[in-house]
């Protein structure tokens, strides 16, 4: 019971801090593990919506004392084997056919977040790996999170909680996606200059028998010696008899005198 004492809650899922190799993408969900008994019986309710609004749902009961045991919904599995390895983790392995068809590992993350990993095999055989991040939901259960424990009832204090706690999430995840969409945009353009910092540099020690122009669209050749050449003249314009052992790509000189490929 007391291994089991940190999952008895009720949880809620980040969506946006799961990842999913199979099935599609809940953009929101509860996950809720209860014991009715002596705390080796558990009890899991798992609900969430897809991003097309559809609803799913899905309950059963499992003997968590490490050994094989029937399952209680044939559909899921033949049998079912769930332990404890230690107080901030609980695996569950479904079998069918004596093999393991899914393997489910609930983590306690040291900030207290629950992370669920789901691994299991698509129909072609391919196996996949889905994780999901949940966080307990505070002062909101309608049971006792321990067998002894007195009753639960939503209070006005664990709303505002609640409530507030869903507010900070939103806020922070929003501005922690604006960051990094800019930290990507960043990055982008810093691919981009050092691109052009590249082929700039193969341009600058290219022979130039011309001062380029700002604007102008130029061509890079490779020559047989291993050297390079800026030209005027196109591919099209030299045909198939070109005296150049590669064309390298069409070129436009910046106004910050680095030139980019076009």
């Amino acid at each position: 019971m007391i291994q089991a004492y940190n999952f008895l809650a009720s949880w809620q899922l980040f969506p946006e801090k799961g990842q999913y190799e199979f099935g599609d993408r809940p953009k929101s969900g509860t996950y809720r593990i209860e014991s009715p008994g002596n705390g080796k019986q558990l009890e899991i309710y798992h609900n969430w919506v897809a991003l097309d609004n559809k609803a799913f749902s899905a309950k059963y009961s499992i003997l968590a004392d490490g050994l094989l045991n029937e399952s209680n919904d044939s559909l899921l599995a033949e049998k079912v084997q769930a332990s404890f390895p230690d107080s901030i983790s609980f695996e569950i392995h479904f079998y069918r056919g004596g093999q393991v068809i899914l393997h489910v590992v609930h983590e306690i993350m040291p900030n207290g977040y629950l992370r669920i990993t789901q691994q299991g095999s698509k129909d072609s055989g391919e196996a996949y790996t889905n994780t999901e991040i949940y966080h307990k939901q505070l002062s909101v259960l309608p049971y006792s999170a321990a067998v002894s424990g007195a009753l639960i009832k939503p209070n006005e204090e664990g709303i505002i909680k609640h409530k507030a706690l869903t507010a900070m999430e939103e806020q922070t995840n929003m501005q922690l996606d604006q960051i990094r969409q800019q930290i990507e945009l960043l990055a982008l353009q810093a691919h981009e200059i050092q691109k052009r910092k590249e082929l700039s540099m193969k341009i600058y020690g290219a022979r130039l028998s011309f001062k380029p122009n700002i604007g102008q669209t130029y061509h890079l050749y490779e020559r047989e010696d291993g050297s390079y050449l800026l030209s005027l003249v196109s591919p099209k314009e030299w045909g198939s008899s070109g005296p150049f052992k590669a064309f390298i790509s069409s070129v436009q000189l910046l106004a910050d005198h680095t030139w980019k490929e076009l």
